[in-house]
C-alpha cells in the first residue's frame, strides 16, 4: 500500500477502536467532570488519567526508540499565546459541558442517533474552520502574533531535569490512578481507560513511522477531534478536491466503531431535543467547542492526552483551563 492507503486505513482502524471503546465504556471527560462536581465520584476522571499515563509512557518510548519524531508535532510549536491557549481552552471546557459532550463522544453519540449530537458536530465544525481559515482566521491570527511568547516543555530541560519532573508526573498520575486500587473493580473504566491510551500511542505510531514518506512527507498526528470534524465537513461537500487522510478516516472510522458497538449492544435509538431552549444551549456549546478548540490547539482528547503524551507545557496549560471551563460550567449550570 502506498503511504496514504497506510494512513486512511490505520485512521479508520484506530477510529473503530476509539468509537467502539467509547460506546462501550462511557469514556468522556465531561462525564468525569460531572461526576466530580455532582456526587465527588473520581471514577471517571481516573480513567481518562489512566489514559493519559498510557499515552505519555508509550508516547515517549516511541520517541526514545527513533520511531518518531515527535518534534514535528503542532503541540511542539516553538511558540504559544498566551491570550489565546488559555482563553480558548476554557471556552471548550465551558462548551463541553453545554453540549453534554466533548467533541469525541459526540461523534460517538450522533452514531447510535443522538440527532442533538448532529447540531453540535455542525456547529463545532463550521465555527472550527471559521476561525482556523474562514473568517475569523485573520483576527485569530493578528492576536496570535500579537501575544505569542516562547514556550517549550519538558523536553527542553536538561537530561537530568527531564527525566526528574517526567517521573514525578507519572508517579502523580499513578498514585491518582490506582489509589486503593478501586479502578480494578471497574473492568470497564479501566479498560476504556486504557484502551484509549493505547490508542494515541497507535495514532503516533501510524502516522509517524507506519505510514513515513520521506519524499512526501506527512503531518505527525494521533487522536484529535477539532480540525478533523470540521475537515470531514468540508470533505463530506468536496471530496473530488481533497485527498482522503488520516484525520476525516479518523472521524469516520469512530462513526463505524460506534454504531456496529451500538448495534451489537442495543442502544440504537433516535433522539432529538426536547425543547427549544435546549437546543439553543447544544448550539451555543458547539459553536464554544469549535472556536476554542481552535484557538486552544486541541480538544480534551487532542490536547489532554495526545498533547499531554509529547510534554509540551502548552499542552499542560490548554488541558487545566479546559477543566477549570468545565468545572466552573457545571458549577454554573448543574
Amino acid at each position: 500500500m502506498s503511504p496514504n492507503e497506510i494512513l486512511v486505513w490505520s485512521g479508520l482502524a484506530i477510529g473503530a477502536a476509539f468509537g467502539a471503546v467509547g460506546q462501550t465504556t462511557g469514556f468522556c471527560l465531561n462525564r468525569a467532570v460531572k461526576d466530580y462536581v455532582e456526587s465527588r465520584n473520581l471514577l471517571k476522571a481516573r480513567s481518562f488519567a489512566l489514559a493519559m499515563l498510557v499515552a505519555i509512557i508509550g508516547t515517549q518510548l516511541l520517541a526514545t526508540a527513533e520511531l518518531i519524531d515527535v518534534s514535528t508535532a503542532i503541540y511542539r510549536t516553538p511558540y504559544v499565546s498566551w491570550l489565546l491557549l488559555p482563553v480558548g481552552a476554557t471556552m471548550f471546557g465551558y462548551g463541553m459541558m453545554l453540549a453534554n459532550g466533548c467533541g469525541a463522544r459526540t461523534v460517538v453519540l450522533l452514531a447510535q442517533g443522538n440527532l442533538r449530537s448532529l447540531v453540535v458536530l455542525l456547529c463545532l465544525g463550521i465555527s472550527a474552520y471559521a476561525t482556523l481559515s474562514g473568517v475569523l482566521g485573520p483576527v485569530r491570527t493578528m492576536l496570535a502574533q500579537a501575544t505569542n511568547i516562547p514556550l517549550g516543555g519538558l523536553y527542553d530541560l536538561s537530561l537530568a531535569s527531564n527525566q526528574i519532573v517526567l517521573g514525578l508526573l507519572l508517579v502523580v498520575l499513578a498514585s491518582f490512578v490506582f489509589y486503593r486500587g478501586m479502578i480494578f473493580r471497574h473492568t470497564k473504566d479501566f479498560l476504556g481507560g486504557l484502551a484509549v491510551g493505547l490508542l494515541v500511542v497507535a495514532g503516533w505510531f501510524a502516522t509517524g513511522w507506519l505510514a513515513a514518506d520521506e519524499f512526501e512527507p506527512t503531518p505527525l498526528v494521533s487522536l484529535t477531534f477539532i480540525a478533523p470534524i470540521g475537515e470531514t465537513i468540508q470533505y463530506a461537500m468536496i471530496a473530488t478536491g481533497m485527498r482522503l487522510g488520516f484525520p476525516v478516516a479518523l472521524i469516520l472510522g469512530v462513526l463505524l466503531g460506534s454504531f456496529g458497538a451500538a448495534a451489537i449492544r442495543g442502544t440504537l435509538q433516535l433522539q432529538g431535543f426536547s425543547t427549544p431552549r435546549e437546543m439553543r444551549r447544544y448550539v451555543l456549546g458547539g459553536v464554544l467547542m469549535g472556536v476554542g478548540g481552535a484557538l486552544g490547539l486541541g480538544c480534551s482528547i487532542g490536547q489532554g492526552l495526545t498533547g499531554m503524551s509529547t510534554l509540551a507545557f502548552g499542552s499542560m496549560i490548554a488541558s487545566i483551563c479546559i477543566l477549570f471551563g468545565a468545572g466552573l460550567a457545571a458549577r454554573r449550570n448543574g
